[in-house]
């Protein structure tokens, strides 16, 4: 028997609305790390992890956000397929109290499943500073399941919720949906093969026609069953002229209207105006730009003025003596060359990362982090509406395009929850094209900083221009499909907290080391290859005209290009070398961050990129980015020039 609990542990899954806490409680439950901020879309896919909780051992799945079992989403479709067939012992709802009234739709739907259920009230202490308070003993009552208060990313509740694991329970309120729809549940319940769990939540889910209910159906039972199932659904449609689900969802608000009633008490007087304001005016059309540049400011400012006098200590403190102890143990030759040369793998490989870029982006991510766990990004996507309307983004593409100012991979990824295919397609374009993603961002940043503020200002404008111009004529090119409403969740804005943000700044750098260190190491002994065997003295020739002509740059800025093909921070880190040698000038310095910033992005994205388009738009799509980055540069190369000479 102990064999056979090892190998078969039982489930927890972990679910909620999109921003509700549930990579905290996984965190705090498997002491394994999911990365979260204040905003949607932070879990994209499914995360397990094993733990013992009370002598039993689990298996506790972190899931992306889902708003009910009705399905609006391909995210939601990954979380519902895994709760239908993985069956998980416990199911662990993560409520943010703020969200009481709209978290319990799911928990409706989730009582239908007949899974115990624990359900974990997360911000509370936020709730109480907006003058809140919310009765968790009657809830638990009146839901006839545990409920737990936790404060998830300070860690507090998270006894209390292991505890409550071992006393899950199934929900005791159900609501009847009246006398002609739970007439005709029964039988359709009876039609479904025996083995089907969760028949009454199918039944209910096939007659409000789900898209994806049918398909599932059919794949389990006869085609005379399916018959009677589909004449029996539209035998009722037909009493309710087709808006069963106005009628059903009435049903269910009725009953979260009366427990909401019973549970949430307010002040007369409201609180924690604060953040509201804060908030408010963070997207206001008139204030918000002016905070969006003070902000961009702060960061410009830490990463040019502390950022890289960390570098440059540490490349004195502990490079510099390195490089002098090889060149001192190894005379001038291929060993040599191989460790501490041009393209060295220590030089190239293991002090660029390290000493170079690492303290660069431990500084940017602190201050990003601060950012996302304030809440400050999802109002930034409402400031950001306004441009991005004009350019074909007038729905929900709007978040995964500012979050590819964090991770352009995971930004690629969100835009598969876009209906619009013209609108996924825009997105996934200028995701792509112009956005640099916070490690490149950090380190471009690090580039300008040395040459000062209106360098800065050059390259960002010129790529802000360039970037709404594509946009623009992606918009009027492409054929209207079907268009996104605009919905954005705007969660509370709150003080960071460091501990939680110092946590995932380390995440992230451990995450650039394991993932970049080995490419570092490979882009540096391919490159020194290259250079021995005289491919790259090749390639310089024939592209010559291109890069020194066209472009204005030295031949050495061919090996910044191959290199961001594999990874942009490893290209960002040999241009910062670059610039720290003085082989690029003031113009040739702007030219080069914005040709970097514009070209292809990384295998990772790419990858990404393919999984969203196919691999024929993909290609496409970076021919075309491509052509653009070198014609845009030379462009903005002869402009500077220009405006050098006059």
């Amino acid at each position: 028997m102990m064999q056979t609990a090892v190998n078969n542990p039982k489930k927890i899954a972990i679910v909620g609305l999109p921003n509700t806490g549930k990579s905290h409680i996984f965190s705090n439950l498997t002491r394994q790390y999911s990365m979260s901020a204040n905003y949607p879309f932070t879990t994209l896919e499914m995360k397990k992890s094993s733990c013992t909780l009370n002598g039993v051992e689990y298996e506790v799945i972190d899931t992306p956000g889902l708003h009910c079992l009705y399905m609006h989403s391909e995210e939601e479709v990954l979380v519902r397929d895994m709760l239908f067939t993985e069956k998980p012992s416990v199911i662990i709802q993560c409520i943010d109290a703020n969200q009481l009234k709209q978290s319990l739709t799911l928990t409706m739907d989730l009582f239908e499943l007949g899974i115990p259920i624990v359900i974990s009230l997360n911000a509370i202490d936020e709730t109480a500073r907006r003058g809140t308070w919310i009765d968790s003993t009657i809830l638990s009552r009146l839901l006839g399941v545990p409920v737990v208060e936790s404060v998830a990313v300070k860690g507090l509740g998270t006894a209390a919720l292991q505890d409550a694991i071992g006393k899950a329970r199934k929900g005791k309120l159900k609501v009847n949906y009246g006398e002609l729809i739970e007439d005709s549940i029964a039988p359709m319940m009876r039609a479904l093969p025996k083995e089907i769990p969760f028949k009454r939540k199918l039944a209910i889910l096939f007659l409000q026609k789900d898209p994806l209910i049918k398909e599932y159906l059919e794949k389990l039972c006869d085609e005379t069953n399916m018959r009677w199932l589909q004449e029996e659904a539209e035998n009722v449609h037909v009493h309710f002229r087709g808006n069963i689900n106005w009628h059903i969802n009435n049903k269910k608000h009725k009953w979260i209207d009366r427990v909401v009633g019973e549970t949430v008490k307010k002040h007369q007087i409201p609180l924690g105006g604060l953040s509201l304001t804060i908030a408010r005016l963070s997207r206001h059309p008139v204030f918000g730009l002016p905070i969006l540049l003070a902000i961009l400011s702060i960061l410009f400012l830490c990463v040019a003025n502390v950022a890289n006098v960390l570098t440059g200590w540490m490349n004195t403190v502990f490079w510099l003596p390195i490089e002098g102890f090889v060149d001192r143990l190894l005379p001038s030759g291929f060993w040599n060359d191989f460790l501490i040369g041009d393209y060295g793998v220590m030089t190239l490989g293991v002090s660029n990362a390290l000493l170079t870029i690492l303290p660069i982006l431990s500084v940017f991510f602190i201050l990003l982090n601060m950012l996302e766990d304030s809440g400050y990004i999802p109002n930034l996507c409402v400031l950001m509406k306004r441009v991005s309307e004009k350019i074909g983004l007038t729905g929900n593409a709007i978040m995964p395009v500012t979050l590819a100012f964090g991770c352009k991979t995971m930004a690629t990824l969100t835009t598969k929850c876009l209906h619009s295919n013209k609108e996924k397609f825009i997105a996934v374009y200028l995701i792509a094209f112009g956005i640099p993603c916070a490690g490149q961002m950090a380190l471009n940043m690090s580039i300008l900083g040395r040459l000062g503020i209106r360098a800065l200002i050059i390259a960002f404008s010129f790529l802000g221009l360039v970037w709404v111009a594509v946009g623009l004529l992606l918009n009027r090119l492409l054929k209207d499909d079907c268009r996104d409403d605009f919905i954005q969740e705007l969660p509370g804005m709150r003080v960071p907290n460091m501990r939680a943000v110092l946590k995932k700044t380390v995440y992230k750098l451990q995450g650039f080391l394991r993932e970049a260190m080995p490419i570092f190491v490979l882009a540096a002994i391919l490159l020194f290859v290259a250079d021995k065997t005289g491919v790259l003295a090749g390639l310089k020739v024939f592209l010559r005209p291109v890069i020194t002509g066209f472009l204005g740059l030295p031949l050495k800025m061919l090996d910044v290009i191959v290199l961001s093909m594999a990874n942009r921070e490893a290209a960002a880190g040999m241009l910062i070398k670059i610039v720290q040698k003085s082989e690029l000038n003031y113009v040739q310095s702007i030219v080069a961050v914005t040709l970097t910033m514009l070209f292809v992005p990384c295998l990772a994205n790419l990858m990404a990129m393919v999984k969203i388009q196919g691999l024929k738009k993909t290609l496409g799509i970076v021919v075309c980015i491509i052509i653009t980055a070198i014609l845009l540069s030379g462009l903005l190369n002869r402009l500077l020039a220009g405006a050098a000479s006059l």
